[in-house]
């Protein structure tokens, strides 16, 4: 059978894989570099998790204790091996292949190693295929984009949507999916509303404050920081592709019995209602993945 008629297979149309180009894989290296098969990981009794640093409501740093919603997650999978989590918190980069290629497959630039999970990485069908070097097992929540907003500002039955950012302000945290969203939205005519700031809990400290009159960014960081007086909720917003999207973990390609493991303890954690009772010690609602 030639190529052009398998393209033309209705089954091969729905694969998000079907025009990938395989990508160069990792050169040989020291396992201290690459990682850990589950055996190792065993033997000596800890495992590593890369977090994203300064990220609450998932995962900060406080008094040089980790905490947050990846943090309690990671010790689960953790537990669940029989092992002790060790965290390396770590900056968002460029882009989300650069934050694998750094702490799951290849390594830092200068010095370091990969850990071997990576919290809170977003699933998506297509990015797996351009991403052959690691497995994404373990999805347990799905984040979506929501509206906070001043409840003496707005009444219960005129919650605001993005039209209403002609004219009234709204904080987004800058170069986020909030702020490209409200700056193109209508012909960019809500754009004239959009107050930028460096992080959404700086976004939400103005609302909370006053300064603005609405918040728009995912449900859970809304949430985390909302003060006396906000209320969150989900409108319809057209033309945005993306409004939620599923987050779940990374590990390396090679090591698929530690990415099974890692797959069998967030099920098992969702099956008993850990991360639900996780999400709602932080005053978050806990959206299972939909599948």
């Amino acid at each position: 059978m030639s190529w052009v008629i398998l393209m033309g297979s209705p089954a091969l149309a729905d694969d998000p894989c079907a025009d990938h180009i395989p990508q160069a894989k990792p050169q040989n290296a020291s396992r201290d570099i690459v990682g850990q098969e589950l055996d190792q990981i065993m033997e000596q009794g800890f495992m590593t998790f890369a977090v994203y640093e300064d990220f609450a409501p998932y995962s900060w740093e406080e008094k040089g204790k980790p905490r947050g919603v990846d943090v309690e997650i990671a010790g689960l999978i953790a537990d669940y091996i029989g092992v002790t989590p060790r965290f390396r918190f770590v900056a968002a980069g460029e882009n989300l292949e650069a934050d694998l290629r750094f702490n799951i497959w290849k390594g830092p630039l200068i010095g370091g190693s990969v850990s071997n999970v990576m919290m809170r990485i977003p699933y998506d069908s297509h990015f797996k295929c351009r991403v052959e070097q690691a497995v994404f097992p373990g999805q347990y929540h799905e984040e979506r984009i929501a509206i906070a907003y001043r409840t003496d500002v707005y009444e219960e039955d005129d919650k605001p949507v993005p039209a209403y950012f002609r004219f009234d302000t709204v904080a987004v945290e800058n170069d986020s999916i909030s702020d490209f969203y409200l700056t193109s939205f209508a012909g960019g005519q809500t754009a004239k509303g959009v107050r930028r700031y460096a992080q959404m809990a700086q976004a939400m400290a103005a609302l909370n404050a006053g300064d603005t009159m609405a918040a728009m960014g995912p449900r859970a960081q809304l949430e985390f920081h909302a003060g006396p007086g906000i209320a969150i909720h989900e409108p319809p917003l057209a033309g945005l592709a993306k409004s939620n999207w599923t987050l779940g973990t990374a590990v390396h390609f090679a090591y698929r019995p530690l990415a099974y493991t890692v797959g069998d303890a967030v099920q098992d954690a969702l099956s008993s209602g850990k991360i639900k009772d996780i999400f709602e010690s932080y005053g978050l609602r806990h959206h299972a993945p939909s599948w």
